[in-house]
């Protein structure tokens, strides 16, 4: 088909300069040319000669012909590389280059020609039905409808030349052009099983895909009634499981998660029904066992509550507060009569804390009595030490309405006092702080500039006041001399008895001169009762 005269290749080219006999004969021979070709094969629809100068010439056994400005424009046409392949297919492509603009595929066939000299003369290209290029047979059919088979050739470039979707009716052409842009699967793909081959060449590659779920339906299914028996019968052990672990090892779990509550103190007998059994026997027992236990500690601690509240009772009790403030009163009249103001200032100022000290029966202590209290003192200090001391409170007017535990900020500024303060050339500042933290706590820092302690010190107080939590419970009496009864260990206690074992006392360490203790209570505002206005400020 392709054994054409090189001069006639060679001089559909050079129509510029023939004459217009010449061209009319060589458009009839072209025409006769491209003729012999379309009756070659019937799929064969168009055949286009287009020269070495862009001229076009065409045979097509239809009667849409071709617009040559719209073919020589296509993006298709425009990736033909005249040195390329001698023989070359294109991919699918649409025919809106025909005049009628049909819709449709076509495939091209094409062919470089070339002159006796080796010189380009042109390209032959052929339109072809791409549905008619491999025909479907019966059993094909039947083999693509039971398990979803397909066929899809593609050429050389990777582009689509045929598809049995298409050729079917599954799919439309502009289905098949839309799906050029989606990569191709590998030949080991879970959802489909893949089978490829080429032409001798490699022009052409063929692929060939079978749904794995279709062909293999028939062994899922019977793997999915297996994997359904399985399960059932392992739903059914479970649940026998489950129904002797109710009966036989639920009861001895609920003892053990018991006996670990009874570790930590939380002492909570088992409260559900037992069987008549051995098990409900021992669990009936140790509920027993722990109702005793509890109410025997239960017993304990009333007992030490009310020996520590008879105690403090009775020292309240060994002072009539009467008889105190009318003896003090007397004395401060004397010092007045002997012209003695600094004596009477003192003893107003102790009238005023024993006032403070022995004034809060029934009543609320709150953080602003214990600023007034703590004031006081360090007024009567003053006295005796030339005015040496300065204090500063930082604590906001609405957190010293809050209540606390009575003489706690007295004792610790004692302390700085007794163990900080040695140069009588130094004023000693003393800070009280008072802060509410994200938990809604109260944090009170008190701390001093005087010469602080040893890391030795600071290791044997961070000791004992660690040991609080341990001595709260302790029910036989302590031998605390009476200088230090009121001292850090006894408020530490006195915090973990009142607010519980998350509030504490404890020394914050310094590594330079000054000692920082270091409170955390709960905050519980109450209303002022007492009748005096402290005054109390930064």
């Amino acid at each position: 088909a392709f054994e054409i005269q090189d001069e006639l290749i060679y001089k559909v080219g050079e129509e510029r300069n023939a004459t217009i006999d010449e061209k009319i004969i060589q458009t009839v021979a072209v025409q006769r040319m491209l003729m012999r070709v379309a009756l070659l094969k019937p799929e064969i629809g168009t055949v286009i000669l287009i020269g070495r100068d862009n001229s076009v010439f065409q045979y097509s056994n239809t009667t849409s012909r071709v617009n040559e400005n719209n073919l020589l424009s296509r993006d298709w046409y425009k990736r033909l590389d005249p040195s390329g392949d001698t023989f070359f297919m294109t991919g699918l492509h649409d025919r809106s280059y025909y005049e009628d603009k049909g819709a449709g595929a076509i495939v091209t066939v094409g062919r470089l020609l070339y002159s006796s000299d080796g010189a380009y003369a042109g390209m032959l290209l052929i339109d072809l039905d791409p549905f008619s290029l491999l025909q479907l047979d019966q059993d094909f059919v039947a083999a693509r409808n039971k398990y979803g088979m397909r066929v899809i050739i593609r050429n050389r470039q990777d582009r689509i030349v045929y598809h049995s979707d298409a050729a079917s009716g599954k799919l439309s052409w502009m289905q098949v052009l839309e799906s050029e842009a989606e990569p191709a699967k590998d030949a080991g793909s879970q959802d489909r099983i893949v089978l490829t081959g080429s032409t001798a060449k490699g022009e052409l590659s063929i692929r060939t895909e079978i749904p794995r779920a279709k062909l293999l339906y028939k062994i899922n299914r019977i793997k999915g009634m297996t994997v359904i028996l399985i399960l059932t019968s392992c739903l059914i052990v479970t649940l026998l499981s489950l129904g002797l672990s109710y009966t036989i090892t639920k009861p001895i779990k609920a003892l053990r998660r018991s006996m670990k509550q009874a570790e930590v103190g939380q002492y909570l007998p088992i409260e559900k029904r037992q069987a008549n059994d051995e098990i409900g026997s021992l669990v009936n027992s140790y509920n027993k066992m722990i109702v005793t236990i509890r109410t025997l500690i239960e017993e304990v601690y009333m007992a030490e509550i009310k020996r520590r509240q008879a105690q403090f009772t009775a020292l309240q009790n060994q002072i009539n507060p009467h008889m105190l403030y009318n003896t003090l009163e007397s004395i401060r009249m004397k010092a007045l009569m002997k012209d003695d103001e600094e004596t009477a200032g003192m003893i107003k100022i102790l009238a005023r804390m024993f006032r403070l000290a022995l004034g809060k029966e029934g009543r609320r202590h709150s953080i602003k009595h214990e600023l007034e209290y703590t004031i006081h003192y360090l007024q009567l200090q003053n006295i005796r030490f030339d005015n040496n001391f300065r204090l500063h409170v930082r604590i906001p007017d609405e957190l010293q309405d809050c209540g606390i535990i009575p003489l706690v900020f007295q004792p610790i500024v004692e302390n700085s006092i007794n163990h900080g303060f040695e140069d009588y050339g130094r004023i000693m500042r003393i800070e009280i702080e008072g802060i509410r933290t994200a938990e809604g706590d109260l944090l009170i820092r008190i701390r001093d500039d005087g010469i602080g302690m040893s890391s030795d010190k600071q290791a044997e107080l961070q000791e004992l006041l660690q040991g609080a939590e341990a001595k709260k419970h302790k029910l036989e009496p302590t031998d605390e001399s009476a200088g230090s009864g009121l001292g850090l260990l006894n408020i530490a206690e006195r915090i973990k008895l009142q607010y519980g074992d998350r509030y504490y006392l404890r020394l914050v360490p310094a590594i330079r001169d000054g000692t920082t203790i270091e409170m955390l209570i709960p905050d519980t505002t109450i209303g002022l009762t007492y009748g005096e206005n402290t005054g109390v400020s930064e």
